[in-house]
């Protein structure tokens, strides 16, 4: 058995649009014994994050839907976020799982920080302009993996704007067979520091 564990936020505001569709065929490929676990966050709402930050007794600890996201994000080795490009950025149940983070930076005995630390972040999006409109996106998921001292596996990419139509962009659908596999943690390490 592996211990890996790859958890899949599905971020899009529609169940089974064409981002999910390029995440489902990415993760076909990952070996059988890597565990996934898929979360749509829209059906797991959160309320509006409460920055605590100067609050007396910081970020509550949490319950709900808020921990089975953090305990979820805590037990898994891999964070796929996978979400369409929405004005150049995540998807509004996407960022607000990220805003999330901040607080559970706070919360007594979390660790959130050294928890997150050496696990692998990686992004699936689809967009229907061009590859560039997504670099907000790319550069925004870079970043928060480096803050916590994540690996970063990267964005896979594709286009698409009906239902299905990233199923035809070959690109996409070719480099999804081995965006996962092609390679070993490690590797993502050395080359994502």
């Amino acid at each position: 058995m592996s211990d890996r564990e790859f958890l899949f936020l599905l971020g899009a505001a529609r169940a089974g649009g064409n981002t999910e569709m390029l995440a489902r065929r990415a993760a076909k490929e990952l070996p059988a014994a890597v565990r996934q676990r898929w979360i749509r966050l829209p059906e797991k709402p959160l309320p509006p994050f409460d920055d605590r930050r100067h609050a007396e007794g910081g970020h509550p600890d949490p319950e709900g839907n808020e921990r089975l996201l953090m305990d979820a994000t805590f037990a898994a080795s891999d964070l796929v976020l996978a979400s369409p490009v929405y004005w150049y950025s995540v998807s509004a149940a996407t960022k607000l799982y990220l805003d999330y983070w901040s607080g559970w930076i706070r919360v007594a005995g979390a660790e959130f920080k050294p928890r997150m630390r050496g696990k692998t972040l990686w992004g699936v999006t689809v967009l229907n302009e061009t590859e560039r409109e997504a670099e907000p996106l790319v550069g925004m998921l870079r970043l928060c993996a480096h803050y916590l001292g994540m690996h970063w596996g990267g964005v896979l990419v594709g286009t698409g704007s009906r239902p299905g139509d990233v199923l035809v962009d070959d690109t996409a659908m070719t480099a999804a067979r081995t965006f996962f596999t092609a390679a070993s943690p490690e590797q993502v390490a050395a080359a994502h520091p």
